[in-house]
């Protein structure tokens, strides 16, 4: 076959799966519903195998599968583009979202939605393929906007919870505003440019260089640009667009590691990658994402170190490295950003899984204050979230490690506006990251076991659907090792977790993710510093910063969490201010709650009290009937009966016509 019907075969397999699990769930019963929805992942992932092979031999595909209409010169079609950047996606989105489907049978076995979120899951792999794959802006909002849809039921899954609601509202509302803008740059490039397709896009950009806005003064590429980045912050949770992601923990975990690992929030990574060639005409817009990448990697990773719900901590850890990849878009090192990307994706789908398996061992439980000495009760949740934690904060030959590391290096040899702010973020943010990482890590799996013991009031579980069910272990009960469904995801996402890095980093180095235009690498010094070498790379690692400034977070989490444990209780006390702020997420929920929910209140009381009451139906409703009874009061004073009334009615007529025929005849 050739590459465009395996293309429409990766796409459309997640699809069939979806509409088998969610029309026919009954008919076909949960077993039915999970290998309908399998089958059709484990062939995407198989094709895109095939397609991956296909273009590492120098075959690529740019063409339209189906054309939707035509407005003038502007074609609105369905179409794919399979380059180099597009099947990394495609491997990394449909491995991961196997292995999260598989996890699916064990975790919700128990669910009474088992099919339709079999059904939801599987719609999401579609959507996010149908994003990563698409040749032109109209198929990549399509996919934008699918995922986000997709999103909101699953993060609302268990729509009886009121938490669940407003997370879902939240992320949905959130992300409207980064769509607003990313519509509104999609419509600047085809005012101007009056094409959708990608290739001709980036082949009028440098015609467009020095036009501006009409009627702003704006750089129109700037604009562009910064416009389709906000869509990014909204997709990809970066400052101030951030709020939905941690919120979004009240789904069920699958979907947690689904949407933090390799689908919605690398979204917007992706597309900057993919737009490169028009960021790279703009250096402001470049200094914008920089600034706000790096300021997302910093401050994001501060707040998981005041989380004690283990799935809020990995989701914290997820904003953070959002903000690394961005940084890396931000220098010009887009490669990179894709690279981390990829390795993040099967580390961090690792860390939800393996908080999964520890929820569903504690009675899902999942303050880490009711943890403690899990290792000796599930050994294989124990090796793997340490395999994880070690690739999330950097260690040498662990995949995590190339991928940052390039990152760092690529700032340090950035000399764009901005780029001495983002190492400080960057550098900072390593230390940060290794002490919640392994402050997580020690409080659940070492020193005293402090479950089977009055919970804390904040302490909850992610799977409940009655607020007085029982969670955590009860008084002499124990944890226990989750079933092969569970741990064997775990297996097969931490095998990538420690080797991915090590065997792609010389092909992702100089790899141009545009596939369109060749564009300076910032990382092309790493191949000749280190030989082309990635043991050598990693034996350097030993010496740089970024190790001893891990070290130092791991040293210092064991310090304060199993040697001196009273240690961080003194500290709060004595920073009582700052952990408040800490506590309060910088306060963004309050204010936007306050300016934003509060300015929609008094919009939607203004209209309601002065648009509906007064004007609808004061004046529409109630003052029409009001008017009809006037006239007929009015007019019923005529009505008396008496004949000579009506002859002097008569009179005082014609007179009246006579009067406006003189003057105005």
């Amino acid at each position: 076959m050739d590459i465009k019907t395996l293309s429409l075969i990766v796409v459309l397999a997640p699809l069939v799966g979806a509409i088998a699990a969610g029309l026919f769930g009954r008919q076909i019963g949960r077993t039915g519903a999970h290998c309908a929805a399998i089958a059709g992942v484990l062939i995407s992932f198989i094709v895109s195998v095939v397609i991956f092979l296909d273009v590492q031999a120098g075959n690529t595909f740019n063409g339209t599968i189906y054309t939707w209409m035509q407005i003038g010169e502007v074609n609105f079609e369905i179409g794919f583009l399979i380059d180099k950047l597009t099947v990394l996606m495609m491997l990394v989105v449909s491995f991961v979202s196997l292995m999260v489907h598989v996890y699916t049978i064990g975790y919700m076995s128990e669910d009474p939605g088992y099919q339709r979120f079999f059904s939801y899951i599987s719609l999401f792999t579609f959507s996010m393929l149908m994003l990563v794959m698409s040749n032109n802006f109209l198929q990549l909002f399509f996919g934008w906007e699918a995922v986000g849809l997709v999103s909101y039921l699953l993060i609302g899954f268990w729509y009886k919870r009121p938490t669940a609601i407003y997370a879902n509202l939240k992320a949905f509302l959130v992300n409207r505003v980064g769509d607003f803008g990313f519509l509104l740059g999609i419509a600047l490039i085809v005012l101007h440019a009056e094409s959708l397709s990608y290739v001709e896009v980036f082949e009028k950009a440098p015609g467009l260089v020095g036009t501006e806005v009409a009627g702003m003064g704006w750089p129109l590429l700037t604009a562009i640009c910064i416009c389709l980045f906000i869509g990014a912050m909204g997709k990809s949770a970066q400052v101030p667009l951030h709020v939905w992601l941690p919120d979004s923990m009240e789904g069920p975990t699958p979907i947690s590691a689904l949407i933090h690992a390799a689908t919605m929030v690398t979204a917007g990574i992706f597309m900057v990658a993919r737009m490169s060639p028009l960021f790279e005409l703009s250096e402001a817009a470049m200094t914008f994402v920089l600034v706000i990448g790096a300021t997302t990697a910093l401050f994001m990773g501060f707040l998981g170190i005041v989380q004690n719900d283990i799935k809020r901590v990995v989701a914290y850890s997820t904003l953070s490295q959002l903000g690394y990849m961005t940084v890396a878009l931000g220098v010009s090192a887009y490669s990179v950003a894709i690279f981390h990307l990829m390795t993040h994706a099967f580390f961090k789908a690792l860390l939800f899984l393996a908080a999964g398996s520890v929820i569903i061992g504690l009675h899902h439980d999942q303050d880490m204050r009711n943890m403690g000495g899990l290792r000796k009760y599930m050994p294989i949740t124990w090796v793997t979230s340490l395999v994880g934690s070690l690739a999330l904060i950097g260690t040498p030959f662990f995949s995590g490690f190339y991928s940052k590391d390039s990152i760092i290096m690529a700032t340090q040899s950035s000399s764009i506006p901005g780029s001495g702010y983002a190492l400080f973020c960057v550098l900072v943010g390593v230390f940060v990251t290794a002490f919640y990482s392994f402050r997580m890590y020690f409080l659940v799996f070492h020193g005293k076991e402090r479950f089977g013991k009055a919970h804390h009031e904040d302490a909850h579980g992610d799977e409940h659907h009655d607020d007085e069910e029982h969670h955590g272990l009860a008084p002499g009960q124990k944890p226990h090792e989750s079933p092969w469904v569970v741990t064997l995801p775990l297996i097969l996402l931490a095998i990538p977790s420690v080797v991915i890095g090590y065997f792609t980093i010389g092909p992702m180095i100089g790899f141009d993710p545009a596939s369109i235009k060749d564009l300076p690498s910032v990382m092309e010094g790493i191949e000749k510093t280190f030989g082309g070498s990635a043991f050598g790379m990693a034996l350097h690692g030993f010496m740089t910063p970024p190790f001893w400034l891990a070290l130092a977070g791991v040293v210092t989490a064991w310090v304060f969490y199993l040697y001196k444990p009273e240690l961080p209780a003194a500290i709060r006390n004595k920073l009582a201010g700052i952990h408040t702020v800490l506590e309060n997420k910088y306060y963004f929920d309050r204010f936007n709650e306050i300016v934003f929910a509060g300015g929609a209140r008094m919009l939607g009381n203004g209209l309601w009290r002065k648009g509906e009451e007064g004007l609808i139906d004061g004046v529409g409703v109630s003052g029409s009937s009001r008017l009809v009874a006037l006239v007929a009061r009015v007019t019923g004073m005529f009505q008396t009966g008496y004949l000579y009334q009506y002859a002097f009615t008569m009179i005082v007529g014609v007179f009246v016509l006579l009067t406006f025929w003189v003057f105005f005849g």
